[in-house]
């Protein structure tokens, strides 16, 4: 049996890694996409296990306590995080799998996992960037600024990763992706 990688998929809020993430997904029912944990309620729609683990804060604290998960942090009060053991799983039976997180977690699973494939989404410009994030009408003015200063960070630590893609052009920024993925030239060892 062929062992199995880890790939991660970060950028930017707005810079389009969900939909990106979604289509890959569509194409390559053989890629395993992690489910994370969280502290926060669910929204609605949203599904315990199939969207994230809706957990206690106290539950998600003995998780870390005992070292069961990847990576994890806490953004606007809640906890977010990868439980470890169905990645390992995953990987031990031979599959790809795809996490889409935040930078500081990559940074967490890259001293677990050095060999895991880190893919960095950009958009083609910061003005890009934030038009998209302001044409959402998801947020308040306070709230953009915060997702844009976030966001500049964000890019200032792209060098870190193996791979960058520039979500230019969604059908470009989607094969980029596969080629990354599946071309053995592109995986770390």
């Amino acid at each position: 049996m062929q062992a199995g990688r880890l790939i991660v998929l970060t950028g930017p809020s707005g810079v389009g890694k969900g939909t990106l993430l979604r289509l890959l997904l569509n194409k390559h029912p053989e890629l395993y996409l992690s489910i994370s944990m969280t502290t926060r309620q669910p929204r609605p729609g949203e599904v315990d296990g199939k969207d994230y683990y809706f957990v206690s804060r106290d539950q998600f604290e003995q998780l870390v306590a005992a070292k069961e998960l990847l990576e994890w942090a806490e953004y606007a009060g809640n906890y977010y995080g990868t439980p470890s053991l169905p990645v390992q799983q995953q990987i031990q039976n031979g599959h790809l799998v795809i996490l889409e997180i935040e930078v500081f977690g990559v940074r967490q699973i890259h001293k677990t996992f050095p060999n895991v494939l880190r893919i960095f989404i950009e958009p083609p410009s910061f003005a890009a960037l934030e038009q998209r994030i302001r044409s959402r009408g998801q947020d308040n003015s306070e709230a953009i600024a915060q997702r844009l200063q976030t966001a500049q960070g964000e890019l200032e630590a792209a060098d870190e990763f193996d791979v960058r893609i520039v979500n230019d052009d969604l059908e470009q920024a989607l094969l980029d992706i596969e080629n990354a993925i599946f071309c053995l030239d592109n995986l770390p060892v």
